[in-house]
């Protein structure tokens, strides 16, 4: 079974809540959907979140990199040679995002000729995943408030807080806001998207060592070499790679030269099969790992459920699953549910990324 054809399609789905953070804000989900299909008619599809300040993608950089680099190479592969796409694939550097969504693709058809979950054939542990949600930048009584309706209406205990901001007080304030207003039983974590120093982190962890903080993540600017190994080496609660960690070569980097003890794994960025190698990397060396979130939309965020859901190391964590709450609308032909703070895996075959082909034709924008 070999590959036909791949495309990609630019569509737009704007947020009812644009989401703010250190190194952006997100208003609408100017996305990429991959769309892979082999020579007997099995299609996979995936979702790509350009993020320019993040990764340099942007959704023209990916449509023109799966479609002019990519599918050329990868028609007449046979989907079963996952190592063979591998190596096509990073022959060309960056484009993680899209990278990414390729492999996924591709496991989705995998899934469905075989007639398994994805979720089986990577691992299999678990049927479900704990949701963690994601808080942007809001005032401290706005984001109490918002945490407890969400805590009330899908049973979410867990939240990141989005800081990185100045004067520090600001981001302290939330943090200890939302542990008074939440209570000691819920799990609180900041990422400050790389909008401190080193020096203004270890403030922070100072300020806020008495909240029960679980992690810090990407606190400061990884090239801020020795002020990051240094704030990792005294900080008492873990340092987590996201943005410094984009694929297994950085995230290796990072962890051994003392940049980071955590590390986020995305599969919009890394797919199934690189992800794969950095959890089992992560589990050999003894560094937990989390689910993280690209502000996915349902079709983006089923592939983290299906992926995380496969491994006891990823399962271990709340996940961060729910931002596409914050959409308008979505593309996912069997929307997610979030109950009792949980999301289940899909049954049936494949990756579970199967679109409503109507919201697709309704939202592209290369029409």
């Amino acid at each position: 079974m070999k590959i036909a054809a791949i495309e990609a399609i630019p569509y737009s789905i704007p947020y009812r809540h644009p989401l703010h953070f250190a190194s952006g804000s997100v208003h609408d989900a100017d996305h990429v959907l991959v769309r892979l299909r082999t020579d007997d008619g099995v299609v996979g599809i995936a979702d790509t979140p350009p993020r320019p300040y993040t990764y340099g993608e942007t959704q023209k950089s990916i449509v023109a990199v799966v479609q002019d680099v990519f599918a050329p190479q990868l028609v007449g592969v046979d989907i079963f040679d996952r190592e063979k796409i591998q190596e096509i694939l990073y022959r060309t550097i960056h484009n993680q995002t899209a990278k990414g969504a390729v492999d996924i693709a591709v496991w989705d058809v995998i899934g469905k000729t075989l007639g398994q979950p994805v979720t089986k054939l990577l691992g299999g542990y678990t049927d479900s995943l704990r949701v963690s949600h994601m808080l942007g930048f809001k005032p401290a009584p706005e984001l109490l408030a918002l945490a407890l309706e969400f805590r009330e209406t899908y049973g979410i205990n867990t939240f990141k807080l989005k800081t990185g901001r100045r004067p520090l007080h600001l981001d302290i304030e939330a943090a200890r806001v939302l542990r008074e207003g939440l209570g000691e039983d819920a799990e609180l974590y900041m990422d400050a998207n790389r909008g401190w120093s080193a020096n203004e982190a270890a403030e922070v962890l100072r300020r806020t060592a008495d909240l029960g903080l679980q992690f810090l993540e990407e606190p400061d600017d990884a090239r801020e070499i020795l002020g990051r190994r240094r704030l990792v080496a005294s900080s008492p609660i873990p340092i987590a790679a996201d943005e410094s960690a984009p694929n297994l070569g950085e995230a290796a980097k990072e962890i051994l030269n003392g940049g980071a003890n955590l590390l986020a794994v995305k599969t919009a960025r890394s797919g199934f099969t690189e992800a794969a190698k950095i959890v089992g990397m992560a589990e050999g060396l003894g560094i937990d790992v989390y689910i993280g979130n690209q502000i996915d939309t349902q079709v983006g965020t089923v592939a983290s459920v299906v992926f995380g859901a496969a491994f006891a190391h990823t399962a271990r964590r709340a996940a961060e699953l729910s931002n596409y709450l914050d959409m308008t609308d979505d593309l996912l032909a069997e929307p997610l549910q979030i109950i009792d703070g949980r999301i289940r895996v899909p049954e049936g075959p494949g990756a579970g990324t199967g679109v409503n082909a109507e919201k697709l034709e309704r939202y592209r924008t290369d029409r």
